[in-house]
């Protein structure tokens, strides 16, 4: 009788623990955000990539920064209520503004929201597949990393002959990006550094759309490098632009962080 009673509690245990569900491996919640009961996370990836984020009107747009990507599925053996679309974009919408954030989109199923904290910024989506699967993703927006000043810019001409910059600009534009306008007061210097110093403005893309487009979106880009230091007052005839598109890529257009390095502006002496 023992025997028999140990053996039947062996196999419910065994039954238990083919039910039991257990999150991939190394994946783990985002610390600004918790999951919801009953789920576990099938598959995860966190590295430098891009993210299709929808603005207030609902129009795709797209921000980099390093970007964890989370795949809850519910587990129905857990035991618990398996939540609505509804109920799961509320939750997320509600535990995000519960931590400084707001909602800056939401249709069925998916939900996109903006937050800063601890003086990063975050955009944050959520979105439930046709079931109650929750694609959670978190990017942490890359800062601008661009404190090189007119001195060393001349220093770099001076020893290669061109540097590279990282001007930003609206996605898909020519227009520049707020953020950038120090870069470019920092060449305003760099040509009154060395009158005579003359250069060509050259832009790049990555290989992401056609070739046509993305020449002509680099050459765009370029003038309009051009176009803010001669509006400041730097002679047009020390100044040319050009793009290049896609045609000269500095790394690996496979991968996110290649195409990053990719998109670039170069500065070169002429």
């Amino acid at each position: 009788m023992n025997k028999l009673f140990f053996a039947i509690v062996l196999v419910l245990t065994t039954m238990k623990c083919g039910f039991a569900q257990e999150d991939a491996e190394k994946c783990r919640d985002h610390s600004l955000l918790t999951r919801m009961p009953g789920y576990y996370i099938s598959e995860c990836t966190e590295n430098f990539n891009a993210l299709d984020f929808y603005d207030s009107k609902g129009q795709d747009i797209k921000f980099e920064g390093n970007l964890t990507y989370s795949w809850y599925v519910f587990n129905l053996e857990s035991g618990k209520t398996e939540p609505s679309r509804l109920q799961i974009i509320k939750n997320y919408a509600n535990a995000i503004v519960k931590i400084g954030g707001r909602k800056v989109y939401e249709e069925d199923g998916l939900g996109c929201y903006e937050l800063n904290k601890n003086g990063k910024d975050y955009k944050i989506k959520v979105a439930c597949t046709n079931n109650s699967d929750i694609l959670l993703y978190v990017l942490e927006m890359e800062a601008m990393k661009q404190d090189i000043t007119a001195n060393e810019m001349l220093d770099a001409l001076n020893k290669d002959g061109f540097i590279a910059l990282n001007i930003l600009f609206e996605t898909g534009k020519s227009t520049i990006k707020d953020e950038s306008f120090p870069v470019i007061d920092q060449v305003y210097e760099l040509m009154k550094l060395d009158l005579t110093l003359k250069i060509s403005i050259e832009g790049h893309t990555d290989n992401v759309g056609d070739a046509a487009s993305n020449k002509k979106l680099s050459n765009d880009r370029a003038k309009a490098v051009m176009d803010a230091l001669i509006v400041k007052g730097i002679d047009k005839t020390r100044i040319s632009s050009t793009g290049w598109g896609q045609e000269k890529p500095v790394s690996d257009n496979r991968t996110a962080e290649g195409k990053a390095k990719n998109r670039r502006v170069e500065i070169i002496r002429k």
